[in-house]
């Protein structure tokens, strides 16, 4: 411990104890909430956070949400190495709050309450009225969100670990409690109002170490100039590596990180939440700008960083490197909070909406159906199962891969190939029903895996587009030739049901 920088540490250790102390401020309404004898009552408030949440609450969750180690640690990381062809390419992912709402819309939120769904597969359960479904996907969410959680716990070691000098399993250690008991004892409310915190701070440490990394490198000209005499390719779309961002390829990153994000359960769940149409529109509004200026100005640290920062291990260490050599070390300390805010933001949404699939889609479905009316004992295993799964996530990230940005990415699309279409087609296309989506989450999640293995360039595209593009057709002639759905769900969903 004698390399550690304490200067750095202090400011990052209170900020931990705030966030602590978020997670048992939002612990007296989860106890209002476990003792009321209103059905469903806890998992009401511990999933949705009581479904009042205001327009810029919203966008600070909903993109603080997303917004992760990926675009935080290993995006740029991978902007340090391949230029501002990867900072344009991020920048796909700058309408995601746009796209979530606009997308889903006041229908989503409006059956959800309908039919008090807490949790995506809540709605798939109700709109498909399929056992499969809620098993598939249940599982599916705790598998490839291990692995994405496993991602970012990665990314905050190693922030920790390249800017205070602290071992990465302790930094790890110190990262994972925080994690799982604040969001164990706060639930939804403790995770939003921490990622509006979050958010903020994550806004100003990007402006900061933008304005930092401008002026130590000379300001921009002289940048692009030194960017260009390491390598042409860092100042081009296309990147350093030959054929590798190439014009099909970065233009169908766009499906992943952009629009098809809408089938990220951690992220559509925020739909479900808001309070009223002001918010939801409020929240487009601000989710976007915030989104602009964290992508843009943190790929750019990382892109303008190859000119400043060299030696390092991995492209990962590139923010937490130039912050600590930019600014004094308390304050290197405070804005590195703002990437740790990002990492654990994502991570406590999507550590509850895995719980979530346990205990509310699983257990209280297929095991203990008593949990739907007893608030109290589903309070205690969620807790439980909330804490078991944090500790699991933590012993998979004792064995981290180079860039986590590649974990990151895979566990999306799995995520994502299992989603997306019956969420949006169940929401607006009354012939889908549950044949279709049970053979578009099987193609979708096998042939993303084949391949990635065998053909992870199909004519050009990212791995993803074409599985969503064959899920999605499968999906289609499936539900076509196969039974419409009931008139109950249609009125449901539609309203008054016409043959």
């Amino acid at each position: 411990m004698e390399n550690v920088n304490y200067k750095v540490l202090i400011p990052i250790v209170i900020y931990f104890i705030a966030i602590f102390g978020v997670g048992f401020y939002s612990m007296k309404f989860v106890n209002r909430a476990r003792n009321s004898n209103k059905d469903n009552s806890f998992m009401d408030e511990y999933m949705t956070g009581g479904r009042d949440l205001g327009g810029f609450v919203l966008a600070m969750t909903l993109v603080t949400t997303y917004l992760s180690a990926g675009s935080f640690i290993g995006g740029p990381g991978t902007a340090y190495k391949e230029g501002l062809g990867w900072v344009f390419l991020a920048m796909a992912q700058m309408p995601t709050g746009y796209f979530t709402l606009a997308v889903l819309g006041k229908k989503f939120a409006i059956i959800s309450r309908k039919i008090n769904a807490v949790t995506i597969t809540d709605f798939l359960r109700a709109r498909y009225k399929s056992d499969i479904v809620v098993i598939m996907t249940s599982i599916s969410i705790v598998i490839f969100f291990i692995a994405a959680m496993a991602a970012q716990w990665v990314g905050a070691a190693r922030l920790l670990q390249g800017s205070v000098g602290l071992d990465y399993n302790i930094a790890l250690t110190a990262f994972g409690i925080t994690v799982i008991v604040h969001t164990v004892v706060g639930g939804f409310r403790a995770v939003t109002l921490s990622d509006t915190i979050q958010g903020v701070i994550m806004t100003i440490a990007t402006i900061a170490i933008f304005i930092g990394t401008i002026i130590a490198g000379g300001g921009i000209n002289n940048i692009i100039q030194n960017m260009a005499a390491i390598n042409e390719g860092m100042i081009t779309p296309f990147g350093v590596t030959p054929g590798n961002m190439t014009i099909a390829w970065v233009t169908s990153f766009w499906i992943l990180v952009g629009f098809a994000v809408v089938g990220i359960p951690s992220v559509s769940q925020r739909a479900m939440s808001y309070k009223d149409t002001k918010s939801l529109h409020d929240g487009i509004k601000y989710g976007t700008i915030v989104s602009m200026i964290l992508l843009l100005g943190m790929h750019l640290v990382g892109a303008f960083g190859s000119t400043l920062v060299t030696g390092i291990e991995s492209g990962d260490l590139v923010v937490p490197t130039l912050t600590t050599k930019l600014f004094p070390s308390v304050i290197a300390g405070i804005l590195l909070a703002g990437p740790l805010a990002s990492i654990m933001s994502t991570v406590d949404s999507q550590l509850l909406v895995a719980s979530g699939s346990i205990v509310n889609d699983l257990i209280s479905n297929y095991i203990n159906p008593n949990l739907k009316t007893n608030s109290n004992l589903s309070g205690k295993i969620s807790i439980l199962c909330t804490a078991l799964l944090g500790i699991i996530i933590y012993l998979v990230a004792f064995n981290p891969p180079e860039l986590i940005v590649w974990l990151n990415l895979y566990a999306n699309a799995g995520i994502i190939s299992t989603f997306l279409w019956p969420i949006i087609l169940g929401l607006y296309w009354k012939r889908a029903n549950s044949s279709g989506a049970i053979s578009s989450i099987i193609v979708g999640i096998g042939s993303y895996i084949l391949f990635s293995q065998i053909w992870n360039r199909p004519f050009g595209m990212h791995t993803i587009v074409l599985p969503l593009v064959l899920s999605l057709i499968t999906f289609i002639i499936i539900s076509k030739n196969t039974k419409e759905p009931d008139e109950d769900v249609l009125e449901t969903f539609w309203g008054i049901y016409y043959k």
